[in-house]
C-alpha cells in the first residue's frame, strides 16, 4: 500500500523544521552565505512557525531577512560565565576579560565607521575609545604596543569574522600582529546590527550594578496576573531545558518546582516534538539528551590531553568521600595521575606545575556540563557526575565459538 501524499509532506515539514530548528540552537545567527546557508535556507522556509513557537515557549524573538536570521536567545542563567565566546582557533580558549571589553569597544567602533575599515584604523580607534576615564578608572587599559595586546584584538576580529560581521578583502591578521602589515575588512552593517540580543537597549537602563543591568536588559513586562506568571516560567523552564545540561530540581524556587511537577510532560513533549531531544527523568533532575550528540558546544569524553585528564578527573570525584574536594587535592591526584598516564599527554602537561592550569581546565570544563559545581572550598560533585562512576573490573572467559561470552572488558557502574 503506498503512503498518502499528505502524510509524506507533513513527513517532510516536520524533518525540515526540525532540522531548521536545531541549526539555531546551535548556531542563533545565520547567514545566506557561508558554511550555513542550507540551515539559513530551511529557516527562511519554516520561519513562520519557528517565531510562533520559540515566541511561545521561550520568549525568544526570531527575525528572518533575506541575508540573516536571528534567534534572540537570553540565558536562564545571567550570571553563568562557564560558556564564553572563545577564539577561533586550534585552541578555542575562552575570552578573558579584556577581551570582552576588547570586543565592545570594535563593535562600538565599528558602528561608528565606514563601510570598509583597516584593522590598524580599528585599533587606533579602541585605543582612543579606551582612554576613556570611566574605563581607565576600572583597570582596563589598551595601548596595542605589546604583541600580547595586539593578539587580544586579532582575536576578536577573529571572532566577528566567524560571526559574519566583518569579511576579510586583503591582509591577514598574522602581519598585523607581527607588525609588518595590515587588515582590510568589509562591515556587514546588517549583521553587525542584529548582534545584540535584549529586550531594551542599554542606553535605556539606567541601573547603577552590572547586575542590574543584565536584569534590566533582559527583564520581560510587569508580570501582574497568574497568566503571566505561569507563562514567564514556562518559558524560563523551558530555556533551561533548551540551554542547560542538567535541570537539578533543588535549583528551582518552590514556584517553579510545582509548575515544574505539573507541567513536566507538556514541556518535554513539546521540546522533542521540535527538537528530537529526548528527556532522561531522574530524582535529581531533567537531561534532555540528544541521539544525535550534536548540539552542544563542550564534549564530554574528549580527545587530547584536557579531555583526558578531565575524563580522569571526574571518575575520582565519584569516589570522593566528603561533600567538597579541595583544588589542592585534585592537583595531588593530577600529579599522581601524570606518573600513570602522562605518555598519553602532551609534553607540556607533564611538566612540574602543570597541575594547577589542567585543574583549572577539568573543573571549568565539569562546571560547564552541569556535573560539579565551584565553591570557595573547592569542588562540589553533582548527581549527574555518577554517569562517570567506573566500578570494579570483570573479567569474563575469552569469547569462543559457539558461546555467548565477550573478551575481559570494564563496566560502568549502575546505579
Amino acid at each position: 500500500m503506498s503512503t498518502p501524499l499528505a502524510e509524506v509532506l507533513d513527513g517532510q515539514h516536520a524533518a525540515e523544521l526540525r532540522k531548521a530548528a536545531r541549526a539555531l540552537l546551535k548556531q542563533p545567527l545565520l547567514l545566506a552565505g557561508g558554511a550555513y546557508a542550507d540551515e539559513f535556507r530551511l529557516v527562511r522556509r519554516h520561519a513562520s512557525d519557528l517565531r510562533e513557537w520559540f515566541d511561545r515557549n521561550t520568549g525568544w524573538s526570531l527575525q528572518v531577512d533575506a541575508e540573516t536570521a536571528r534567534l534572540g536567545k537570553i540565558p536562564a542563567h545571567l550570571a553563568d560565565a562557564t560558556h564564553s565566546a572563545r577564539e577561533a582557533t586550534r585552541s578555542a580558549a575562552p575570552f578573558t576579560r579584556r577581551r570582552y571589553v576588547l570586543l565592545c569597544l570594535a563593535l562600538a567602533a565599528l558602528e561608528r565607521g565606514e563601510a570598509q575599515i583597516a584593522l590598524g584604523r580599528l585599533a587606533d580607534q579602541v585605543v582612543l575609545d579606551a582612554a576613556d576615564p570611566q574605563l581607565a578608572a576600572t583597570g582596563i587599559q589598551f595601548t596595542l604596543d605589546r604583541r600580547d595586546e595586539r593578539l587580544d584584538l586579532a582575536a576578536v576580529v577573529r571572532l566577528l569574522l566567524g560571526l559574519g560581521v566583518l569579511r576579510r578583502v586583503a591582509g591577514d591578521e598574522e602581519a598585523y600582529v607581527s607588525g609588518a602589515g595590515d587588515v582590510l575588512y568589509d562591515v556587514e552593517r546588517r549583521v553587525l546590527a542584529g548582534l545584540l540580543a535584549t529586550r531594551r537597549g542599554p542606553s535605556t537602563i539606567r541601573a547603577a550594578t552590572l547586575d542590574e543591568r543584565l536584569v534590566g536588559l533582559t527583564a520581560e513586562t510587569a508580570l501582574d496576573s497568574d497568566e503571566l506568571r505561569f507563562r514567564a516560567m514556562r518559558r524560563s523552564l523551558t530555556r533551561r531545558l533548551l540551554d542547560d545540561p542538567v535541570l537539578y530540581y533543588d535549583e528551582l524556587t518552590d514556584a517553579e518546582l510545582g509548575y515544574l511537577t505539573r507541567q513536566r510532560g507538556f514541556l518535554t513533549a513539546r521540546i522533542t516534538e521540535l527538537t528530537g531531544l529526548v528527556a532522561e527523568v531522574r530524582a535529581e533532575g531533567i537531561a534532555m539528551v540528544d541521539p544525535d550528540d550534536d548540539l552542544t558546544d563542550l564534549r564530554m569524553p574528549e580527545s587530547g590531553t584536557h579531555g583526558h585528564v578531565t575524563l580522569l578527573l571526574a571518575e575520582y570525584l565519584t569516589r570522593a568521600e566528603g561533600p567538597v574536594v579541595s583544588t589542592a587535592d585534585l592537583e595531588r591526584r593530577v600529579a599522581g595521575l601524570a606518573a600513570e598516564h602522562g605518555g598519553f599527554w602532551a609534553k607540556s602537561a607533564r611538566e612540574p606545575g602543570a597541575e594547577g592550569e589542567l585543574v583549572e581546565q577539568a573543573v571549568s570544563r565539569l562546571a560547564a556540563l552541569g556535573l560539579v559545581a565551584r565553591t570557595p572550598d573547592g569542588v562540589v560533585p553533582r548527581p549527574a557526575l555518577a554517569r562517570y562512576a567506573v566500578g570494579e573490573t570483570v573479567v569474563l572467559e575469552p569469547r569462543t565459538v559457539g558461546t555467548a561470552q565477550v573478551p575481559a572488558q570494564r563496566k560502568a557502574h549502575q546505579r
